[in-house]
C-alpha cells in the first residue's frame, strides 16, 4: 500500500529536520523547501499528497504560495503549521484553500491527526483557536481577504520591498521591469493611504507579510 507523500515547508531549518524525523514513521517526505518560491518550484514537480507550510516565509509568504499552489494544483492538501493565533489568520488560511491548521506548540500527535483528517477529505483546525475561528468567521462571513484590495502580485512585491530587496532585486525575482515594481509600490500605497516607506513597511510587518 503507498505511503501518503508530504512536502514540508519552513525558514528554519532545524525545525523541517524535526518534523521530517517526526513524520517520516508513517509518511514518505519528499521534499522540504525554506520559502514559499522554493516550495512552489519543488511542489509542482513532485505532486505530493499534502504539503505542510508555515505562514511567515520569505520571498514568498506562506498564504499567497499556497493560493499559487491551489490554482495550479486545486486537489493538493494544505495544512498550515505556524506559531500565529489570530482567528483573522485562520479564516484567511481557509479562504485560500487551506485544509488545516494547527500551532508549532500543538502536541506532534496532533500533526499525525490533522494530517489523516485531510488526507480523508476532512478539514482541521486545532481546538486551541477553533472557537476563535468561529467568532472571525461570523464577523467575515463572506471570507473577504485580510489584505483588502491587494492583488496577488501587489502582496508578492509587497513582501519583497519589506524584506528589503531593492526594485531591480524584485524585478529580476518577479521576471517583470523594475518600472513595473514601482508602479505596483506606488499603486500599494494608494489603495492602502500610505505615505512613505516606513509606514509601509510597518503595514508589512503587521499583517504578516514579513515576521
Amino acid at each position: 500500500m503507498r505511503r501518503p507523500r508530504v512536502f514540508l515547508t519552513d525558514d528554519h531549518s532545524l525545525l523541517l529536520e524535526a518534523f521530517s524525523n517526526l513524520l517520516e514513521s508513517k509518511y514518505d517526505i519528499v521534499g522540504t523547501a525554506t520559502d514559499g518560491r522554493e516550495m512552489l518550484s519543488q511542489v509542482t514537480k513532485l505532486n505530493p499528497d499534502v504539503v505542510v507550510l508555515d505562514i511567515a516565509m520569505p520571498n514568498l509568504n506562506g498564504f499567497d504560495a499556497g493560493e499559487k499552489l491551489k490554482k495550479k494544483l486545486p486537489d493538493i492538501k494544505l495544512i498550515f503549521l505556524t506559531v500565529n493565533e489570530d482567528p483573522d489568520m485562520v479564516t484567511e488560511a481557509f479562504r485560500i484553500g487551506a485544509n488545516g491548521y494547527l500551532l508549532k506548540s500543538s502536541a506532534a500527535s496532533e500533526l499525525f491527526q490533522a494530517i489523516d483528517v485531510v488526507l480523508n477529505s476532512g478539514n482541521y483546525v486545532t481546538p486551541k483557536i477553533a472557537r476563535g475561528m468561529i467568532s472571525a468567521f461570523i464577523k467575515n462571513p463572506g471570507g473577504q481577504k485580510i489584505h483588502g484590495t491587494l492583488t496577488l502580485r501587489q502582496r508578492e512585491v509587497l513582501q519583497l520591498l519589506a524584506e528589503g530587496n531593492t526594485m531591480k532585486q524584485i524585478a529580476s525575482t518577479l521576471n517583470i521591469t523594475p518600472r513595473t515594481v514601482a508602479f505596483h509600490k506606488y499603486q500599494i500605497m494608494e489603495d492602502l493611504d500610505i505615505k512613505n516607506n516606513s509606514d509601509l513597511i510597518k503595514y508589512a510587518i503587521k499583517h504578516g507579510f514579513v515576521s
